[in-house]
């Protein structure tokens, strides 16, 4: 039997800030910015104004850094105040991945874990199967500067 290899990925940072502080980071979109080596910048859209479950936002991005910058549609899909943000990436139509924060009280902070879990249709797993270690790698590094970035801003 082949065994694919796992389709997403997760990175955990402990912060020493209660998960109220914590959560104005990860839901408000509009400072991803601040954080992600590869999303620079990102808007709501489509008349949304802040986290809910169906909001839309764009995330402009410029993959590993460099190369041409391209605006990648999202969609807030799990809202849960000071626990839980995840949205696709996608169409309306097809949804390509998704990213999230869980946030989980600990020892007097917040332990936040990054990830993605891109969809697992064929394309997805051909992409993956060709260049998931190379970009399980870059994702990995970049959820972990992501987080210490956030880190240092909630505890400075």
């Amino acid at each position: 039997m082949i065994k694919l290899p796992s389709l997403g990925d997760e990175v955990s940072v402990w912060m020493d800030a209660p998960p109220a502080k914590v959560w104005d980071l990860v839901s408000d979109v509009t400072r991803i910015g601040e954080f992600s080596p590869e999303t620079f910048e990102a808007k709501w859209t489509r008349g949304s104004t802040g986290p809910e479950v169906g909001a839309y936002f764009a995330g402009h991005v410029k993959r590993n850094g460099v190369g041409p910058t391209y605006w990648s549609p999202c969609k807030v899909t799990r809202c849960e105040p000071e626990r839980l943000f995840e949205f696709s990436v996608g169409t309306d139509a097809i949804t390509v991945n998704n990213w999230g924060y869980r946030l989980e009280p600990k020892d007097g902070g917040t332990l936040v874990t990054e990830y993605f879990r891109l969809e697992p249709s064929l394309p997805t797993r051909l992409y993956w199967t060709v260049l998931g270690a190379l970009r399980g790698r870059t994702n990995r590094r970049g959820m972990q500067t992501t987080l210490e970035r956030m880190k240092a801003v909630v505890e400075g």
